[in-house]
């Protein structure tokens, strides 16, 4: 995973570099952090204690294109509506969630043999995810970018692609995903250690907060559906349980800090 991330690192980097070198738009760099709440095959779904329990955080590194202003000349570009209200928003980005099992059917006054063994199922899993969103400003963004405590609302639709790596293990010993003993029968057999990747969609609604003439504060609520079900390294044979056939996703609140590079 180490040799991803440094791969990953270079392009993103070597990317920015490029375009700097070869177009005309400026650029902004940030930092982003938050809590992220994953839906998975842990936990009840549509349970509260679920959603609210099964949380991690996320950490990441934003580059956005401007095609608003151009710093090589210290110039606004040509006045067109795609240049004031759309920015390009490259990411890399860290996230790790713990998992458990919520809801009724683990409830402390559950005592079977399946109610015991969900209690003692723990696992996690650790997402690094790279790629690229569209934001749309409604307001101008000349406008916010000349105004200091000004708001810009936006919304964003993008993809990414992920590395995870989950894990998973009972309290009541060895044998998790092989043995009756110690696994709920549903689970036999759907468990995956080994990770991988996969594509996501992801889409964003926030606003921007002019801090400063070269530096923003953000905040952002975001929404990554993933196109597997093995994100979480769980995943009952979907065609006999019907409530476990939805694959993986998360919702992630971003604060983050936007600064301008001349």
């Amino acid at each position: 995973m180490s040799k991803y991330l440094k791969m990953l690192s270079l392009l993103f980097i070597g990317f920015i570099n490029q375009s700097n070198a070869q177009f005309g738009f400026s650029h902004e760099i940030g930092v982003i952090a938050g809590p992220v709440a994953f839906q998975s095959d842990y936990g009840e779904r549509y349970d509260f204690s679920t959603n609210s329990g099964n949380t991690g955080y996320g950490i990441g590194l934003i580059h956005y294109l401007n095609f608003s202003y151009k710093a090589e000349c210290n110039c606004y570009t040509p006045e067109t509506y795609f240049n004031d209200h759309f920015k390009l928003r490259s990411e890399l980005s860290y996230n790790k969630t713990q998992l458990q099992h919520f809801g009724r059917w683990v409830d402390p006054d559950k005592t079977s043999l399946t109610a015991q063994q969900l209690r003692a199922m723990k696992g996690s899993t650790a997402v690094t995810n790279i790629g690229m969103q569209l934001e749309f400003f409604p307001y101008s963004i000349r406008d916010f970018t000349a105004t200091i405590g000004s708001w810009a609302p936006f919304i964003s639709l993008g993809g990414q692609f992920s590395f995870y790596k989950p894990t998973s293990m009972s309290e009541l010993g060895p044998g998790l995903g092989e043995l009756l003993t110690v696994t709920p029968e549903k689970y036999i057999n759907a468990f995956d250690r080994k990770g991988g990747t996969t594509w996501s969609v992801v889409s964003s609604v926030g606003t921007r907060y002019k801090l400063t003439p070269l530096s923003d504060l953000m905040i952002d609520l975001r929404w990554q559906y993933y196109f597997s079900n093995w994100v979480d390294g769980l995943n009952p044979d979907p065609d006999i349980y019907k409530e476990n056939k939805a694959n993986d996703w998360n919702v992630w609140l971003n604060f983050g800090y936007i600064y301008y590079l001349q």
